[in-house]
């Protein structure tokens, strides 16, 4: 601390706090506490008392330093004081105070009170103490309490206001009053129902806004109505309409089923003459005749006047006379003509009779069937025994026509004359169905006429695509279509020449059965069942193939017995010759016999048949890779008479045709057999399994036909320079021709035969390799030497004769030719 010094003024501080603190202890005793927090009053100097309405956390009295005095509320719960009815406790800052409830106020006038003896609360008026506190037309109602805004009938609260009315339209709010047939008008806070126009109040029906109901006016009966006395007044729902009676027309200028006034003629018989492009007299006497029936014509006599129309066309086809001597063209422009001049006048006639339906059977077997109404809906069924019709009244009627609904079906069966050779016109939907059926090119049909002819005609004049499809049941004599046959629903279409053909497009045959076809259609004309026969091969190229194939038929044998019998022509090359003949000669005649599926259905002959030309053919173009071989080896190596083994031969040329024959039938037999050709199937790639082994094998003896004519042109000039050129191109070119047989070169124009209808191709194909055996034969029979010497050997043994010396010494003069003879085609049995 410094020292003695330090220690004294030490002791000296602590002795004066401590005398400080016991004074100020004998004073407190005495004094109050300097500490007590507000709200508070000193007990004495250790001890504190919360002011009446407050309270401490230890009572009334503390004596902690850090104690407060909080506000007391003597109106919270427990409720410690009473107010009483309608009035409120309130508490204050130390205390409390009751005042009556909203609405409510104490008859002194005063706003508070203490006790609930004091407690006089009233209900306050306030539509009285505040007139206006509703606006407008709101009228102010009191309530316990407090008040509301109501508003007269007719009248709703304001949302944005509620103290405000505005109008209420209870014609157009949803809650419309009226009854249905009469039309609400709104007002300022009410309504009134008025009957609309047309329409009249219900005779002793009381009248009011609610329960007013009216009934239609009848305009006709009432004479209200403005039609012309050549017209008929029909009664609508509110209204009224003016139409022609039957067997009149509206005068030009009017139009028919208006309100408006309209006026009407007499219906005429339509002008109707003879074409003047036609020169017949049989179709002159006829339209002599229908000109005799418009100039007598009557609206009273219309179904007489129909029936000798009928009973005149009947005349006209079954003694036709110099119309059959027309040309093909006249005669379909003729009937053409007649249908078109048929369809508008019995059209016309239909809506002149007085009945709604009428039926008719010539002598000749023609029918006509019609029905006739003002009005109609749903479904009809039109026809007789030759044809019936099945369609909506809605199509029968069109849009915006005038006058009577006339649906009729006209079936003659006298038109085959004039209809004889038509051409048929197929959709592209129908030629590309029967393409993939006959998987061929279908160039056209021969058709024959089945049914009666149908001439469909309605009060709808556009017909040529209808909103809902109408159904045909045509009757027919029974037959089943025979092969590449079908009977198909056709319709008579002119073309812009005013000629005629059927056509199919918009007609769908739907079946057949019991002497009668079922067809849906589209559009409407003239109607007919025909059998089609389709044109589906090319005769030209079918007789080609088949006299061709016959030919070479005919040549393979030969080639057959002359490569077993002829000795001195024996050998390996030989052997190929003969094995790739027999293999030739076995397909053709399969392909000539059993090619043609004629049932349709795939059965087991059909599989046996495709597996066996798969076999045969396969077989030959591996005998024709052996001879490019054997070429090779000629040419090129110079091994003249040495080749693979007869073993080796037979393995490659049976052994791998059957190794891939086996595998595509093990993978899928079904593609074995088409329904109209037995031969492979195109899906799935099958045709591959013939195609892909024939491209190898022509690939490769293209090659070495390339090789053999590139050698041969180098051994020409080698043998003998001198030799003229056009000698040597003449020899050469022979060679190559030859060989392009014998290696099956030719079949490369079938690779590239995607699209039958190119006819250069498919004539080419047909002919080159339906000549194949025809070839084979010349070039290994009649072009060599040694079997024509051995030919005519036999020719005189069969005519008993001594062979020839002279022959003899031919056939050895032949060896001491130059190299050059040696070498050609014909002698050297390439």
């Amino acid at each position: 601390m410094g020292g003695p010094h330090g220690v004294a003024s030490f002791v000296f501080h602590v002795l004066c706090v401590l005398l400080t603190l016991s004074e100020a202890g004998s004073q407190n005793t005495r004094d109050c506490a300097p500490w007590c927090p507000l709200n508070s009053s000193c007990v004495n100097g250790t001890a504190c008392r919360c002011t009446p309405g407050f309270s401490s956390s230890s009572g009334e009295i503390f004596t902690n330093f850090l104690e407060s005095c909080d506000d007391i509320n003597e109106c919270g719960p427990p409720l410690t004081v009473s107010c009483g009815k309608l009035a409120d406790c309130e508490n204050t800052e130390g205390g409390y105070h009751c005042m009556c409830s909203p609405g409510y106020e104490l008859i002194s006038g005063a706003t508070t009170f203490k006790n609930e003896s004091e407690n006089t609360c009233q209900d306050v008026d306030e539509c009285q103490q505040k007139p206006k506190i509703c606006k407008g037309r709101s009228i102010c109602i009191n309530t316990q309490g407090s008040y509301t805004c109501q508003c007269p009938p007719g009248l709703e609260l304001n949302l944005e206001d509620p103290r405000l009315c505005t109008d209420v339209n209870e014609c157009t709010s949803g809650r419309n009053p009226c009854h249905s047939s009469s039309h609400c008008f709104n007002l300022v806070g009410t309504y009134k129902c008025h009957c609309r126009p047309g329409w009249k109040p219900i005779p002793g029906a009381a009248s009011g806004p609610n329960n007013t109901v009216c009934e239609d006016t009848d305009e006709c009966s009432s004479g209200q109505h403005q039609c012309h006395n050549s017209t008929i007044c029909v009664n609508t729902v509110g209204s009224y309409m003016c139409h022609c009676r039957r067997g009149w027309v509206p005068k030009p200028g009017f139009q028919e089923k208006q309100v408006d006034t309209i006026s009407c003629e007499e219906i005429s018989f339509p002008t109707w003459t003879a074409p003047p492009e036609i020169k017949s007299q049989s179709l002159s006497g006829f339209f002599e005749r229908v000109q005799k029936m418009s100039i007598d014509f009557k609206s009273a006599l219309t179904q007489e006047t129909i029936q000798y129309l009928i009973m005149s066309v009947d005349d006209l086809l079954k003694t036709p006379g110099d119309l059959e001597a027309l040309d093909l063209s006249s005669r379909h422009h003729t009937a053409t003509y007649l249908f078109s001049g048929l369809e508008q006048i019995l059209r016309t006639l239909a809506k002149a009779m007085s009945g709604s339906s009428f039926i008719y059977h010539s002598p000749g077997d023609t029918e006509l069937s019609l029905m006739v109404q003002e009005q109609g809906s749903g479904n009809i069924t039109v026809g007789q025994s030759h044809a019936r019709m099945l369609l909506d009244w809605a199509v029968a009627a069109g849009a915006e026509q005038s006058g009577p609904t006339v649906v009729g079906i006209l079936s003659s069966p006298n038109m085959q004359k004039l209809l004889a050779n038509a051409s048929l016109d197929l959709d592209s939907e129908k030629q590309t169905e029967l393409e993939e059926i006959y998987e061929s090119p279908v160039r056209g049909a021969q058709l024959r006429l089945l049914s009666a002819v149908n001439l469909v005609f309605l009060s709808n004049t556009n017909t040529d695509k209808l909103n809902s499809k109408v159904t045909f049941a045509f009757s027919h004599p029974r037959e089943m279509p025979g092969t590449r046959q079908e009977l198909i629903c056709a319709f008579w279409k002119s073309d812009s020449n005013r000629r005629g053909y059927w056509a199919t497009s918009g007609c769908q045959t739907l079946g057949s059965g019991n002497g009668s076809t079922t067809c849906q259609c589209n559009h409407l004309s003239s109607f007919a069942i025909l059998m089609a026969h389709y044109d589906v091969e090319d005769w030209k190229l079918a007789l080609i193939t088949k006299v061709g194939l016959a030919l070479s038929l005919v040549c393979l044998l030969l080639c057959i017995l002359t490569f077993l019998l002829v000795r001195p022509i024996q050998g390996s090359r030989t052997t190929v010759h003969l094995h790739l003949c027999i293999c030739l000669f076995v397909g053709s005649t399969i392909f000539l016999v059993g090619i043609e599926n004629e049932g349709g259905q795939v059965g087991l002959r059909c599989r046996l048949v495709a597996g066996l030309l798969h076999y045969c053919f396969l077989a030959a173009f591996c005998w024709m890779s052996l001879e490019g071989v054997e070429l090779y080896f000629l040419v090129v190596r110079v091994f003249q008479g040495q080749g693979l083994r007869k073993r080796w031969l037979c393995l490659i040329g049976y052994g791998v045709p059957l190794f891939i024959v086996a595998v595509s039938a093990a993978i899928k037999i079904q593609g074995y057999g088409r329904p109209q050709y037995c031969w492979l199937d195109h899906a799935n790639g099958f045709l591959w399994s013939f195609l892909g082994p024939v491209t190898f094998i022509v690939s490769c003896n293209a090659v070495i036909f390339v090789i053999t004519v590139w050698k041969l042109t180098q051994k020409f000039s080698e043998i003998n320079p001198d030799i003229k050129k056009l000698k040597k191109a003449r020899v050469l070119t022979v060679t190559a021709i030859a060989q392009l047989f014998v290696l099956g070169c030719t079949w490369v124009f079938g690779l590239f035969l995607f699209d039958h209808s190119s006819w250069v191709l498919c004539y080419t194909f047909s002919i080159l390799n339906c000549l194949q055996g025809l070839f084979l034969f010349v070039l290994y029979c009649l072009l060599n030497k040694k079997v024509r010497e051995e030919y005519r050997r036999w020719a005189c043994m069969v005519t008993r004769n001594k062979y020839s010396e002279f022959a003899t010494s031919t056939s050895g003069s032949g060896s001491s030719h130059s190299q050059t003879q040696a070498l050609r085609p014909s002698e050297s049995g390439m």
